[in-house]
């Protein structure tokens, strides 16, 4: 089933335009073009994902943001058009998930909302993957273990979620920047050494564990959860 995504957006153009591009990439969509409207839509549709507009008619998006965050987990973008004031730390705190400034490329605002959902592993296909298994290694988002050649390894948060987002595209191979923000999200304050030094101590937990599988460095471009074999021939 497609996944759907609900649209707070009081502009009825923006609001439109999302809503066609959104079912073209294959997502169910559903509009609500104010906050009172937009709390009715969550309850009623239950979506996967929420884009939520700050600035909203009556209720405005934090407010909308709350009453979410009073009943689920649901992953929220919120939308803030460039030159308002958006304090992300304030955001975060608030549960917000990411945030996209207007005006933005539709291409952006599907790649943000595919990396968001695979950080709560939406979708029943992602759902299955919530739980990685490879030669002595177990990654189990569900519980938030991590189990190393039988034996369970304590792990700060951080390091587990980076673990897994690259364990989750084995060989698929990631710029320090997209671990910033696909991993820490909101365009991470840190720099490429907050990845560097997470990498570095990951390693320490889990080097010379299999020969199936290694955290590689690609030299000038990032790093790739490698298993070997599988990209040979």
């Amino acid at each position: 089933m497609a996944e759907k995504i609900l649209v707070v957006e009081d502009d009825h153009n923006i609001a439109e335009l999302l809503r066609l591009y959104l079912e073209r990439e294959g997502f169910e969509t559903a509009i609500a073009h104010d906050g009172e409207q937009g709390v009715r839509e969550f309850e009623r549709v239950r979506p996967e994902l929420v884009l939520l507009d700050i600035m909203l008619p009556g209720l405005d998006g934090w407010g909308v943001l709350r009453k979410i965050r009073a009943q689920a987990d649901t992953p929220v973008i919120m939308l803030t058009a460039k030159g308002e004031t958006f304090d992300k730390v304030n955001g975060l705190e608030m549960g917000a998930d990411d945030y996209i400034t207007k005006p933005f490329d539709m291409k952006e605002v599907v790649a943000r909302i595919r990396a968001v959902l695979r950080r709560y592993g939406g979708g029943e296909t992602a759902q299955s993957k919530r739980r990685l298994v490879f030669d002595k290694l177990v990654i189990d988002m569900e519980s938030f273990v991590l189990t190393v050649d039988g034996k369970r390894v304590d792990i700060p948060p951080k390091e587990m979620e980076l673990l897994y987002h690259l364990a989750l595209s084995p060989n698929r191979v990631y710029t320090r920047n997209q671990l910033l923000d696909e991993v820490w999200g909101f365009d991470y304050f840190g720099d490429s050494r907050t990845v560097d030094v997470h990498i570095k101590r990951l390693r320490e937990k889990l080097e010379n564990v299999s020969d199936e599988w290694c955290l590689k460095t690609v030299w000038g471009v990032g790093y790739k959860f490698e298993l070997k074999g599988e990209n040979e021939g």
